[in-house]
């Protein structure tokens, strides 16, 4: 196991650790159907976070520990706000997986390819709404952007 493999599985593990503590304060200020999908995803969150301290401890790495808090993007103060923010740590946590779908072992490379695409399933359930082409990508880096039609054209 290399140390760079260890290294990203220490930092999935401490993306999970900041999107349970926010899920969390999520549980706390929903109800009816949108807090059952907010402790699904703390439930689903905390078996990754207890995998991902597996791996690391059986390949001989010591685990990130939480923090006593996060600081929130913002604060979730009415259900349209506790959607977005949900919406906005599947996607965070979606591309702390992208860095670990580059491990070396194969394994990882599995599970952290697994990860995303049950994130972003969970991020489509809190707002259907088209995914993103390369989840965890900044969108600015896809698609590339093409000139416009009138840049490519010579005047005359």
């Amino acid at each position: 196991m290399s140390a760079d493999d260890i290294e990203k599985l220490r930092k999935a593990l401490a993306a999970e650790h900041a999107v349970l503590f926010a899920y969390g304060l999520l549980g706390a200020r929903t109800s009816g159907s949108l807090r059952a999908r907010v402790s699904a995803a703390f439930d689903a969150h905390r078996a990754r976070r207890d995998q991902l301290r597996t791996f690391i401890t059986a390949r001989g790495g010591r685990p990130a520990e939480p923090d006593a808090s996060y600081a929130l993007p913002f604060f979730p103060a009415d259900q349209s706000l506790a959607v977005k923010l949900a919406v906005h740590l599947e996607s965070g946590i979606t591309a702390a997986y992208l860095e670990l779908a580059a491990a070396q072992d194969v394994t990882l490379r599995r599970y952290a390819a697994l990860a995303m695409q049950e994130a972003v399933t969970r991020s489509y359930a809190f707002r259907p709404a088209q995914p993103a082409a390369f989840p965890g990508m900044p969108p600015a880096a896809f698609p590339p952007t093409a000139p416009s039609p009138s840049a490519t054209t010579s005047g005359g």
